[in-house]
C-alpha cells in the first residue's frame, strides 16, 4: 500500500474541531475555573486537583506531575499511541476524512501500541460482518432477535459473531495483511502447546468489543452460542491496551449521558447495559468481566459523583454489590442501592415494564447504603436478632470507614443512629477502630511495597553486576534517575520569544546561543526560533501551537505555568497585575540566570578536565578557570539590567 502524508492544512483542521475541553473531559472531570478548567489528574493518583485545562490555547497542564501539551499530546498520553494514530482518533471522532495510512517515524513501542489498535479494529469489523451478513452467524442473530435487540442498537455497540473454526480470524487478517504479532498481542489468538500454529481465542461466540471513553476497540468479551463446548463468557486477557481493572462496559456510549442524568448506573452485564441503552436509560455501565475495582471508580467519578448500584436480587448479586460499596465510597462517590424483584434483572425487567417503569421503580426503591443495609437485614430476619443487628451494624460503620470526608462520615454515622437507635458514643468507637484498623493495613501495605521496590532494586543491580563482569568490568551504574525539571529560567526565555515575536528574538540571539540551554528539547525550540527568524517566518504563539509535535507540547508547558499562576492570583485582587509591563526587563532577569548556570557547568567540566590533564595543559585550564570564576562573580554581584544592554542600546549597536 502507498504511504500518503496527512497534511499540515488536515492536521489544522483536525486540531480546530478538536475541542480540548470535550476530549479531555471524557477522562477528567473538568470544573471551571477562572478563564480555564481543573481537575483531578489522569497520569497520576492525586486528591488535590493540579490539573489545568486552558481552552483558549488548547492546552493542558499538571502542576503535579508536569504532564502537558495539546489535544494531540493528551490523546497519545492517555491512549499510548503516537502522533498519526492520535490525529486518526480525533478525526474519526469528528468525522474528518484522512487518508489511508501515513509513514511516520514510529518507535518500536509506538508501533507495537497502533498494531494492536489495528488488529482489534479489525476484529471488531469482521466479527460485525460474520452476525449481520453471514450465514454462519444465524443463530448469533436469532438469539439477539428473541433479545429484543434492534439493528441500531447491534451496529451502536458493534456486536459481532466469531466463526465456530479453529483460525477463521487468524487466517482472514492473515490474507489483509495484518501482522500475526499484533493479533497475539492483542489477545485474538493463542499458539498450540503441540505444534505452535495459531488459533483464534474467540470461536463460536456472541462477541461484545469492550470500548475506550474515547470509542476505540480494546478488547472484547465473547458469549457462547453452543452451551456444551466451554464456559459460557470469556473476556480478552490483560495486554498493553487492555487493563480490565480500569475500564466500564459501555462507557463510550454512556459518558455523556451520565454527565447529563449527573449519575450513573452500575449493573451486572454486558445485555443490562445494551438493553437499558435501547430503551431510553443511557446513563448505565458495567463492570468488564471482574468485580469492582478501585480504578473502574476513579473512572466513573469523572462523569459524576453519583452511582446507583443495580445488582441481581440473589445472594450471589448482593455479595457482590456490597463488595464493590466500599471501593466506590473510598473513591468518593455517593452511592445508593436497589435490587429488583425476584426473578429479574435490569435487561429482563425494562424488556417487560419498560424505561418509564424503570425509572418509577428506581425513584421509589433505590437507597442510600445504610438504610439499604438494614432493610436488608430486616428482610432476612437478621435485624431483631442482637448478635445479627451487632453484626450488621459493624458492617455498616466498616463501609462508612471508607469515607475520606470526615462530614460526611460524621452525617452517616448520625443517619445510622437514628435507624439502630444505638448511641453516638458506641457508633463512633467503632468508627474509631475500624479507620484505625483501615490505617494499619495501608502502612503495612506501604511497607510490603518498600520491600518489593528494595527486592526489585537489589536484584537489577545484581543483574547489573553480572552484565558488567561478563564485560570485564566490575563498575556498577546507577539505577536510571527521574527526568530533572526544566530550569524555569530557560522555560521563561523561550516563552518570552514565542510571544514577543522578532525583536524579542533577535535581542536574545545577540546575547546567548543553543550552548546556554542545559534542557536538549528548549535548546532545540531556541534552536528552531533562530532559524525561523533568520528565514522570516511567523513567530507566534499561534503558529508554534499549529506545530508538529514536540513543539505543542513545550508550548504548553512553557505558557501554561505563567498563565495558570498569574490569572489565578488576579482573581483574588480588585486591580489586575499585567504580565510583562517591560519584557526586555523580564528576559534579562532569565539571560543573567541561564548565563550564571552556563557558566557554573563549564566551570564543573573544566574541573574534570583539569584532573586528567598533563601538566603543559595545566597551565592553560588554570587561566580559563580564573576567567570563568571573574564572569560568574560579575553575574553574582550585578543586577541583570546593569549585565545586559536594552534593546534600544542593542539596535544601535548593530547598526554601527
Amino acid at each position: 500500500m502507498s504511504k500518503v502524508a496527512i497534511t499540515d492544512q488536515k492536521k489544522e483542521e483536525i486540531r480546530d474541531a478538536a475541542d480540548i475541553v470535550d476530549v479531555v473531559s471524557d477522562y477528567v472531570k473538568l470544573k471551571k475555573s477562572g478563564s480555564g478548567f481543573t481537575g483531578l489528574c489522569p497520569f497520576h493518583n492525586e486528591k488535590t486537583p493540579s490539573f489545568h485545562v486552558t481552552p483558549r490555547m488548547g492546552i493542558f497542564k499538571c502542576f503535579g506531575c508536569g504532564a502537558g501539551g495539546d489535544v494531540f499530546n493528551f490523546v497519545m498520553q492517555m491512549e499510548g499511541v503516537g502522533f498519526v494514530e492520535a490525529m486518526r482518533t480525533l478525526a474519526e471522532r469528528y468525522n474528518i476524512e484522512l487518508p489511508e495510512e501515513e509513514n511516520p517515524e514510529y518507535d518500536a513501542r509506538t508501533q507495537l501500541m497502533e498494531g494492536i489498535y489495528h488488529a482489534l479494529r479489525f476484529a471488531g469489523m469482521y466479527y460485525y460482518q460474520q452476525l449481520t451478513g453471514e450465514d454462519e452467524g444465524e443463530k448469533a442473530r436469532n438469539y439477539l432477535h428473541k433479545r429484543g435487540l434492534k439493528p441500531g442498537t447491534i451496529k451502536k455497540f458493534g456486536l459481532g459473531y466469531s466463526p465456530d473454526k479453529m483460525d477463521a480470524l487468524y487466517r482472514h487478517a492473515s490474507e489483509n495483511g495484518i501482522n500475526e504479532m499484533y493479533l497475539h498481542e492483542a489477545g485474538l489468538i493463542k499458539y498450540s502447546d503441540q505444534n505452535q500454529k495459531p488459533f483464534d481465542v474467540f470461536r463460536g461466540r456472541l462477541m461484545f468489543p469492550i470500548f475506550s471513553p474515547s470509542g476505540k476497540v480494546i478488547a472484547f468479551g465473547g458469549r457462547i452460542m453452543n452451551s456444551d463446548s466451554g464456559p459460557k463468557y470469556i473476556n480478552s486477557p490483560q495486554t498493553k491496551v487492555y487493563n480490565k481493572s480500569e475500564v466500564m462496559y459501555g462507557i463510550h456510549a454512556s459518558r455523556n449521558e451520565i454527565r447529563k442524568a449527573d449519575q450513573s448506573i452500575l449493573v451486572e452485564g454486558y445485555m443490562d447495559v445494551i438493553s437499558l441503552w435501547q430503551h431510553g436509560v443511557k446513563n448505565s455501565i458495567a463492570t468488564s468481566g471482574t468485580s469492582v475495582t478501585e480504578g473502574q471508580m476513579k473512572l466513573l467519578r469523572n462523569y459524576s459523583e453519583n452511582m446507583l448500584m443495580v445488582y441481581d436480587a440473589d445472594n450471589a448479586g448482593q455479595n457482590a454489590m456490597l463488595r464493590g460499596l466500599d471501593i466506590a465510597l473510598a473513591q468518593g462517590l455517593n452511592v445508593r442501592l436497589m435490587h429488583l424483584p425476584d426473578g429479574e434483572d435490569p435487561d429482563s425487567f425494562v424488556q417487560q415494564f419498560g424505561a418509564e417503569s424503570f425509572r418509577d421503580y428506581t425513584e421509589k426503591n433505590a437507597r442510600d447504603f445504610i438504610s439499604f443495609m438494614v432493610e436488608r437485614a430486616q428482610e432476612v430476619n437478621e435485624w431483631d436478632d442482637p448478635i445479627l443487628r451487632r453484626k450488621t451494624i459493624s458492617s455498616i460503620i466498616r463501609s462508612v470507614s471508607n469515607v475520606a470526608d470526615s462530614v460526611m462520615r460524621e452525617t452517616l454515622v448520625n443517619h445510622l443512629r437514628k435507624l439502630s437507635g444505638i448511641g453516638d458514643k458506641a457508633l463512633f468507637d467503632e468508627l474509631g477502630r475500624h479507620i484505625a484498623e483501615r490505617q494499619q493495613e495501608q502502612r503495612r501495605s506501604s511497607l510490603r511495597e518498600q520491600n518489593r521496590m528494595r527486592r526489585e532494586q537489589q536484584q537489577t543491580q545484581t543483574e547489573g553486576l553480572e552484565v558488567s563482569e561478563q564485560a570485564g568490568s566490575l563498575s556498577l551504574g546507577a539505577p536510571p534517575s527521574r527526568q530533572a525539571k526544566r530550569p524555569n529560567y530557560e522555560k521563561e526565555i523561550i516563552r518570552l520569544m514565542v510571544e514577543y515575536g522578532d525583536d524579542m528574538v533577535f535581542y536574545v540571539g545577540s546575547l546567548i546561543n543553543d550552548e546556554h540551554f542545559e534542557d536538549e528539547e528548549l535548546r532545540l525550540f531556541f534552536q528552531d526560533l533562530i532559524k525561523s527568524y533568520s528565514e522570516e517566518k511567523e513567530i507566534s504563539i499561534e503558529a508554534y501551537s499549529g506545530r508538529d509535535h514536540p513543539f505543542p507540547a513545550l508550548l504548553g508547558e512553557v505558557l501554561i505555568e505563567r498563565y495558570a499562576v498569574s490569572e489565578r492570583g488576579n482573581e483574588k485582587r480588585t486591580s489586575k497585575i499585567r504580565k510583562d509591563v517591560d519584557p526586555f526587563a523580564t528576559v534579562r532577569g532569565s539571560l543573567k540566570s541561564i548565563k550564571m548556570a552556563y557558566l557554573r557547568r563549564t566551570h564543573d567540566a573544566l574541573i574534570s578536565q583539569l584532573n586528567q590533564a598533563s601538566d603543559a595543559e595545566r597551565a592553560l585550564l588554570r587561566s580559563k578557570q580564573i576567567e570563568l570564576r571573574k564572569a560568574l562573580l560579575n553575574f553574582e554581584n550585578n543586577a541583570a539590567d546593569s549585565l545586559f544592554p536594552t534593546f534600544d542600546d542593542l539596535m544601535k549597536q548593530h547598526e554601527q
